[in-house]
């Protein structure tokens, strides 16, 4: 696999599709989790629950789609 692979699959899909993507930090590897919403010629934009994530595609090492989100459990209460 070549590194241009996983940017090529990001510019492929359509905004709003929910996404993981593995990129360069400095001192290692990271990963944001979250719902693609942007798509540009140079980068990409990744809206995960800490806000968005501006990843420029030569940084990008792996990209993949992922499923929806489960739904969030309820609050546990305390029986009384």
């Amino acid at each position: 696999m070549t590194s241009s692979e996983p940017a090529a699959v990001l510019r492929g899909l359509q905004p709003g599709v929910r996404v993981v993507v593995r990129y360069r930090i400095e001192g290692g590897l990271t990963d944001a989790l979250g719902t693609l919403s942007s798509i540009g010629a140079g980068e990409c934009t990744v809206s995960t629950r800490r806000g968005d994530v501006v990843i420029p595609y030569p940084l990008v090492t792996a990209a993949k789609t992922v499923p929806p989100a489960p739904p969030r459990r309820a609050a546990r209460t305390r029986p009384l």
